[in-house]
């Protein structure tokens, strides 16, 4: 917050940033956290990183876990609209699927044999 005080405009990129990282972690149906949010008391960034951010976390390679296949991902957070996540942004991650499975098969390092 201090950052942003520094810059001049109140809708600066830090602004945003903060509000994603703050609300990302709510749910839909207010089993979230930290603040417990629920539906339109979550901004829309953070409604929308919520989505993007479990996308992410299950079609990533972590040292724990295997990727798991973006037909799969799409799949459960399907089943999480409407509880976890906001179905208009299921909806509209939805809508995207076919370039959010380009862009992810251009940018997935091969893994290692290492």
């Amino acid at each position: 917050m201090a950052a942003e005080r520094l810059l001049d405009t109140p809708t600066s990129f830090l602004h945003l940033a903060r509000e994603i990282a703050w609300t990302h972690h709510e749910r839909w149906d207010g089993a979230g956290y930290p603040q417990g949010l629920a539906r339109n008391d979550i901004p829309i960034p953070g409604r929308l990183m919520a989505v993007v951010d479990v996308y992410d976390a299950l079609t990533s390679r972590r040292v724990y876990k295997p990727a798991i296949p973006h037909e799969k991902a799409m799949d459960m957070i399907g089943k999480e609209a409407g509880t976890h996540f906001d179905s208009d942004m299921v909806e509209a991650f939805f809508a995207i699927s076919e370039d959010l499975l380009e862009t992810s098969r251009r940018f997935t390092e091969p893994p290692s044999d290492a």
